[in-house]
C-alpha cells in the first residue's frame, strides 16, 4: 500500500505553521530594516552629523617635549589621551586586534551579518554567552566615539545598537581601514590613567606603541575586552590568562609558529609601570611652571576664531628646549649631592641639643613658635580648621601618631617610605630638609637645557629656580667688578688695599671680611675675587655707587627691585636661579646677555605650528670686558674659593665659577660656566632657618659646587651631547687694551699705587 504524502496543501495546520513562520521571518525582515531606515533618516533620535564624523570630539591631552624628542609629560583633566598615527603602532598590535576582535576586518563594510547570525543562534536562541558579541571594530569605534548615554532599558539598548550599526557603517565610507584601526586604538580606555594606545604603551610598558613586543601588544589587546578585569595591575593572573588568548588567536590566523605561541605563552607580563600624574617623570617643577605659563598663554593668545586654547584637552603639543639626558644628569647629580648633604646635616644637628629654629643665633623670632607655626600653614591643619574643630582637638591629632607616608633617601636616591609618626612630627621632620635649584643654559642662545627646581615634587612643591628668590651672596660681586671694569678699566692686577671700608651716608656701614685672607695687606682684584674678599668689593662700590650697579644687573636679565644700598656688594639681594643663570650668559656671550627661553614651538592637534619662539638678547657690555671677567671667574676656579673642582672633582679644563655664602650660611651658591654652558645652583632649607652653624658646611663651595662638578662629569661622559672639555672661551674680536699678565702690569705701573693712594675719591 503506497504511503501518502504529507504536503502543506493537504494538512492546513503545516500551512499555517508556515504561513506563520514566513510571515514572522519577513516582517522581522522589514521591521529590521524599517527600523535601520528610520534610524538611518534620524527619526529614531539624533545622529552624529557628517562634521562631527570626520572630525570626532575625543579630548586628547597636551604633550611636552624635550629638544631631544623625549616625552616629557601630559596636561590632562580627566583622560590621559594622545594620539598615536598608524605608522606608529606596532604591527603586532594591529594583527593580535583584527585576530582576536574582528577576523573578518578587511572583509565587511562595518556590519559583519556572519557575526549577528552567531549572536542570533548562539547567545539569544541557545543563550551562550561565552560565544562572544558580534560588534565589529568599526561598531565599537562607534560606541567609543559616541558613548551611550541615558540607556535605561533593553528597548532603548536595541535602538543605540542599530544607531552604532549606521555609525558604523557610514564610518567605513568616510575612512580608510587603516584609519579606523587608528582611531579605534586611540579611543580604547586602558584603565590607570592611560587612553588609547599610546598613553598605554608608556603606563605599562614605558614604550613607545612602535617598539611593543609580540607579549606586550597582545596584552594590551587583551584588556580591550574588559580593561578592569584585565587589569594587569590589580588583576595580574587574569591578565595574563587573557593574554595567552589573544596569542592563541594569533596561532589560529597563522601570524605566530607553534612554537613561538609556546615561548610566549611562558612568559610573564614584563611590566615597566609607570603611574601617571604630574609629580612623576622627568623635569616635574619645569612642567608645572610650564603648564602655568601656558594657561596664560593660552589666555592671551586664542584661537582664530576667538575661543580660548584647553591645555588640557585640545591636544596640544609643546616643543621645549630641555634636553632630556642633561635633565636626566641634573636630576641625578642634586640627588647624589643632596643625599650625602642631608646626611651631614643631619649629624651636625644631632649632636647639638637644639634644633636649627631654636639656635641662639635667631633670638626670639623663631622660638618657640617655629614649629607651631609650620604646623599652622600645613593643608592637615587648614582642613580641620574648616570643619570647625577646636584647637584642643586640633592639637591631640596633631600629637597623636598614625601610619603615613614620607620622602627618604635611600642610596642617594628619594623614596617614599612607610613609617608611624605623629603629624606634628611629621612637621619638624619635614622642615629639616635641605632643598636645591639648578638650571643649565646655553649661553649663545638662551636655551634652558636643565631645570631642577627641589628634591622632590610631590613632598616638596616650591620650586626653587623660579618660583623663590634668595639671597645670593658673593656670586653677585662679579656684578660690581663688571661695572668697575667697563667704567674705569682696572686691571685683575691692579691692587687695593685690604683694610676697612665706611659709608658715612649709610649709617656709617662698614662691612667685614668673612676670613683673615690678606688681611690689611695690598691685594690683587683678581686675588680679591677669587678669595671673595668684602672689603675690596665694598671699594669698588663706594668708587662706582649702587645706581650704576643696579642699571647693568637690569641689563643682564634680573628684573627684581634692588635697593639702591651699599650692601648690595656683598648678595643682600633676593634673585631667583632662572634669572643668576642668564645674567652669567652675558660673560660667555662676549658681552651679549641671552633671555632664558624654554620653548621652540607649539603645535596643534594637526601638527600645525601656531607658535613658534626665538632667542631674544641684548648688548651689555664690551667683549674685553666679558672676557676679562672670564678671567676673574677662571681665577676663582684656579686659585679661590672654586678650587675643589680642581683637587677633588679633578676638572682640569676651562672652567670660571663663582661661589656664593649668605650670613648665618643660609643660602648656599655656585655660577659654574663653562664654554658651551651656563649654570647657577642654589641649596638651602625652605624656611631661612635650616642652615649649618659651621660655615666650613654651609659655604657655597660645600653646598652647591658639588653639584655642578657631578653634573659637568656626568655631560662630559656623554659625547652625544657636544658639549666638550677641550672648548675655550671666546676671545675678543680686537686686540685688548687692559693687560692681563701682572708681570708685564707691575712693571708698567710700579709707581701708580702711591699716586692713587693719595686719591681721595677712590677710597683705596
Amino acid at each position: 500500500m503506497r504511503e501518502k504524502k504529507i504536503t502543506a496543501k493537504a494538512n492546513p495546520w503545516l500551512r499555517k505553521a508556515l504561513l506563520l513562520i514566513w510571515g514572522t521571518f519577513i516582517f522581522c525582515l522589514l521591521l529590521f530594516f524599517g527600523t535601520l531606515g528610520a534610524v538611518s533618516a534620524g527619526w529614531l533620535g539624533e545622529l552624529p552629523s557628517f562634521k562631527e564624523l570626520e572630525n570626532p570630539n575625543s579630548f586628547l591631552a597636551t604633550e611636552i617635549y624635550s629638544a631631544d624628542n623625549k616625552l616629557l609629560g601630559k596636561y590632562f583633566d580627566k583622560e590621559n589621551r594622545s594620539k598615536a598615527e598608524y605608522e606608529e603602532i606596532s604591527p603586532y598590535v594591529i594583527e593580535a586586534l583584527i585576530s582576536t576582535e574582528d577576523e573578518r576586518f578587511y572583509a565587511h563594510s562595518g556590519i559583519d551579518p556572519r557575526s549577528l547570525i552567531r549572536v542570533l543562534i548562539k547567545t539569544v536562541f541557545m543563550g551562550r554567552h561565552e560565544s562572544g558579541g558580534g560588534s565589529t571594530i568599526s561598531q565599537q569605534l562607534a560606541k567609543n566615539l559616541f558613548p551611550r548615554k541615558g540607556i535605561h532599558s533593553k528597548t532603548q539598548l536595541v535602538l543605540r545598537k542599530f544607531k552604532e550599526w549606521v555609525i558604523a557603517s557610514r564610518l567605513e565610507k568616510r575612512y580608510t581601514k587603516e584609519e579606523i584601526l587608528t582611531m579605534y586604538l586611540n579611543t580604547v580606555e586602558f584603565v590607570n590613567n592611560a587612553f588609547g594606545i599610546k598613553s598605554a604603551s608608556k603606563v605599562y610598558f614605558n614604550s613607545a606603541p612602535d617598539s611593543l613586543t609580540i607579549e606586550q601588544a597582545a596584552m594590551l589587546v587583551g584588556m580591550v575586552q574588559n580593561p578592569s578585569l584585565y587589569n594587569p595591575i590589580r588583576h595580574p593572573e587574569q591578565s595574563l590568562n587573557r593574554r595567552n588568548i589573544v596569542l592563541s588567536q594569533l596561532y589560529n590566523h597563522d601570524k605566530i609558529t607553534k612554537q613561538e605561541l609556546d615561548s610566549l605563552s611562558s612568559l610573564g607580563l614584563g611590566l615597566n609601570y609607570h603611574s601617571v600624574n604630574h609629580h612623576e617623570g622627568l623635569a616635574p617643577y619645569f612642567r608645572e611652571y610650564l603648564r602655568l605659563w601656558l594657561q596664560r598663554w593660552a589666555n592671551e593668545h586664542p584661537k582664530p576664531g576667538g575661543t580660548v586654547w584647553n591645555i588640557y584637552r585640545d591636544g596640544l603639543k609643546v616643543y621645549t628646549t630641555l634636553d632630556s639626558r642633561m635633565q636626566n644628569y641634573a636630576e641625578q647629580s642634586v640627588s647624589e649631592h643632596l643625599s650625602a648633604l642631608q646626611h651631614d646635616f643631619n649629624k651636625h644637628w644631632s649632636s647639638y641639643s637644639k634644633d636649627p629654629w631654636n639656635w641662639d643665633r635667631w633670638g626670639d623670632h623663631y622660638k618657640p613658635h617655629f614649629l607651631e607655626r609650620k604646623m599652622k600653614q600645613s593643608e592637615r591643619y587648614r582642613k580641620l580648621k574648616k570643619k570647625n574643630i577646636p584647637s584642643d582637638s586640633i592639637s591631640l591629632i596633631f600629637n597623636t601618631k598614625i601610619p603615613m607616608k614620607v620622602f627618604a633617601w635611600r642610596n642617594h636616591t628619594g623614596k617614599e617610605i612607610d613609617t608611624v609618626m605623629s603629624p606634628m612630627d611629621s612637621v619638624r621632620y619635614f622642615n629639616f630638609f635641605l632643598q636645591a635649584g639648578f638650571m643649565a643654559i646655553e649661553p649663545g642662545t638662551g636655551r634652558i637645557q636643565a631645570w631642577v627646581g627641589g628634591i622632590n615634587h610631590k613632598y616638596f612643591q616650591l620650586d626653587h629656580v623660579a618660583g623663590t628668590r634668595r639671597q645670593v651672596g658673593s656670586t653677585f660681586k662679579p656684578f660690581v667688578y663688571t661695572m668697575a671694569l667697563d667704567e674705569i678699566g682696572f686691571s685683575p692686577c691692579f691692587k687695593v688695599p685690604n683694610v676697612p671700608v665706611t659709608f658715612e651716608d649709610f649709617k656709617n656701614w662698614t662691612p667685614k671680611n668673612s676670613s683673615k685672607y690678606k688681611d690689611g695687606e695690598m691685594i690683587e682684584l683678581r686675588d680679591a675675587l677669587a678669595h671673595s674678599v668684602n672689603r675690596v668689593t665694598a671699594a669698588l662700590m663706594k668708587r662706582i655707587g649702587p645706581e650704576s650697579v643696579i642699571n647693568l644687573v637690569h641689563d643682564m636679565g634680573i628684573t627684581g627691585e634692588i635697593p639702591a644700598v651699599p650692601s648690595i656688594c656683598l648678595g643682600t639681594v633676593d634673585i631667583s636661579v632662572l634669572e643668576m643663570a642668564g645674567s652669567y650668559t652675558t660673560y660667555v656671550n662676549k658681552g651679549v646677555h641671552s633671555k632664558p627661553y624654554f620653548i621652540t614651538k607649539i603645535e596643534d592637534k594637526h601638527g600645525n605650528v601656531i607658535k613658534r619662539f626665538i632667542p631674544e638678547q641684548n648688548e651689555v657690555f664690551s667683549e674685553q670686558t666679558a672676557y676679562i671677567m672670564l678671567q676673574f671667574l677662571k681665577d676663582v676656579v684656579k686659585m679661590g674659593t672654586g678650587i675643589r673642582l680642581r683637587y677633588k672633582y679633578h676638572l682640569m679644563n676651562e672652567i670660571a665659577g663663582k661661589t656664593g655664602t649668605t650670613q648665618d650660611n643660609t643660602d648656599g651658591w655656585f655660577m659654574g660656566v663653562v664654554p658651551q654652558l651656563v649654570t647657577a645652583t642654589w641649596v638651602g632649607g625652605d624656611d631661612p632657618v635650616i642652615a649649618f652653624r659651621s660655615t666650613a658646611l654651609g659655604q657655597g663651595a660645600n653646598m652647591a659646587l658639588p653639584v655642578f662638578a657631578l653634573f659637568l662629569k656626568k655631560v662630559y661622559a656623554d659625547p652625544s651631547l657636544g658639549i666638550h672639555p677641550d672648548e675655550v672661551f671666546p676671545k675678543p674680536s680686537q686686540p685688548l687694551t687692559i693687560e692681563l699678565d701682572c708681570d708685564k702690569y707691575n712693571e708698567q705701573n710700579q709707581n701708580d699705587y702711591q699716586e692713587l693712594d693719595n686719591e681721595d675719591d677712590l677710597n683705596f
